[in-house]
């Protein structure tokens, strides 16, 4: 059964419209739990664009479930991390320009900074995992750098024009979750999916958890955030 880890960085992209202080991802952090979230997800950019550090110390000490933090494999991020120790990192590719991370990690162009990094964080007692897209080369080179997971990026399966081409794209995703048991590491999803799509990968079965933000937050502005995360739990769990 595959766990829901709720991403809230959209919440604070409200927030930072306006310079103020709400909505409060702190707080849709804590009714996301409340709501059936296995975890919390949120990404610490070097601009600050959305998450502030403050919402992520907060966040530390409030988070009852599981804390993910998606990060750029920085010495700035890396010690930030060390100091806040979230149960979770998630090195993840980083651009000033991009509205959303748009790909995956390349761990093979980057194969010792990613390897020294990931020491690092693990040397801190952190569980350190890497988004990467579903390409064997890449999860090969995960499992060299000594990381606990990887996180399968779906953004091409989400995006798929049709029918073919997102069956193609399950089928990149199903071998790299074979790949990646078979090389020992563990596995989580994300980036793209929604109330539509979710079904069809967490069918697949072997993803242990599933990372989401942008299609929860936005039903959330019209059915309300609790009602939001059931609703994906229960997708999750029981496709």
């Amino acid at each position: 059964m595959a766990r829901l880890g709720v991403n809230v960085d959209h919440v604070a992209t409200i927030r930072q419209a306006r310079g103020g202080s709400e909505p409060d991802p702190v707080t849709a952090a804590a009714i996301a739990e409340l709501a059936g979230a296995d975890g919390i997800t949120i990404h610490l950019r070097e601009d600050r664009r959305h998450i502030q550090d403050r919402d992520l110390t907060l966040m530390r000490q409030t988070v009852q479930t599981r804390l993910n933090l998606e990060m750029a494999a920085t010495e700035e991020m890396i010690a930030i991390a060390l100091k806040v120790k979230p149960d979770c990192c998630t090195l993840v590719p980083e651009k000033r320009a991009e509205l959303t991370t748009e790909g995956g990690l390349d761990v093979r162009l980057n194969l010792d900074s990613v390897k020294g990094a990931v020491q690092k964080l693990q040397e801190g007692g952190i569980i350190v995992s890497i988004f990467v897209d579903p390409d064997p080369d890449q999860i090969k080179a995960c499992h060299k750098t000594g990381a606990d997971y990887i996180e399968i990026h779906t953004g091409a399966f989400a995006d798929a024009p049709d029918i073919g081409a997102e069956e193609k794209e399950l089928v990149k995703i199903e071998n790299a979750i074979k790949l990646a048991q078979k090389l020992d590491l563990g596995v989580n999803a994300g980036h793209g999916l929604n109330y539509s799509n979710v079904r069809k990968v967490a069918a697949l079965g072997g993803i242990e958890e599933f990372n989401i933000g942008h299609s929860i937050i936005s039903k959330a502005v019209l059915v309300g955030l609790d009602r939001a995360v059931r609703d994906m739990v229960e997708l999750v769990r029981y496709a």
